[in-house]
């Protein structure tokens, strides 16, 4: 079954440029080296610049799986740590096909 994912991540006053080079470079990796991957992306609140929403999709539960154990994935967490407001608020969702 396919699942989706949207993850709510508030990011520091004045780190919004350095947070969205970070994510762009990893959802670039995402893309290129996840075929369980549908789709990864970023989107920035209209009401709230401080506020981003990722918006995922993945074939399966191994794939969402396999996406957290990546080097890259790993290593863009560590450099975001930095630059978040908070915890983000992730939603797990049952697809639809």
């Amino acid at each position: 079954m396919a699942v989706g994912v949207i993850a709510t991540i508030p990011v520091q006053a004045g780190k919004n440029d350095e947070f969205e080079a970070v994510f762009m470079e990893l959802a670039a990796q995402v893309l290129a080296n996840e075929p369980g991957c549908r789709f990864y992306a970023l989107n920035r609140s209209k009401t709230d610049p401080q506020v981003y929403k990722v918006l995922e999709s993945y074939t399966d539960q191994a794939a969402l799986e396999a996406h957290g154990q990546t080097d890259y994935f790993k290593a863009a967490n560590v450099k975001l740590a930095g630059l978040v407001g908070g915890r983000p608020d992730v939603e797990y969702l049952d697809g639809i096909e």
